[in-house]
């Protein structure tokens, strides 16, 4: 599903304009990514929680030039479904 497709559907479910629905989306994504620019989780009940991850430094290899390189400790978004969430998926398939 697309952002378009999930703005579409929520716009019809509610009986909103997709320009209000869109802006809404749009603003939600901004407020997780800001947060977690933050360091600041974001915790969804019975949805999951955004997180940060911290990646420790460590050594690599550029296969092409045959070369180690070190690449540096870094941060990077995650998402940990919750378990609610996990189980509805499970019991769909």
């Amino acid at each position: 599903m697309t952002k378009a497709e999930l703005v579409a559907k929520i716009a019809s479910n509610l009986g909103l304009e997709k320009n209000e629905v869109l802006a809404t989306v749009e603003d939600f994504m901004e407020e997780v990514k800001n947060s977690l620019n933050e360091g600041e989780n974001v915790y969804l009940r019975g949805f999951g929680s955004f997180i940060v991850k911290k990646r420790a430094e460590k050594t690599g290899r550029n296969i092409s030039k045959n070369v180690t390189i070190k690449i540096p400790a870094h941060s990077i978004p995650s998402f940990k479904p919750a378990k609610i969430f996990v189980e509805d998926v499970k019991n769909n398939n």
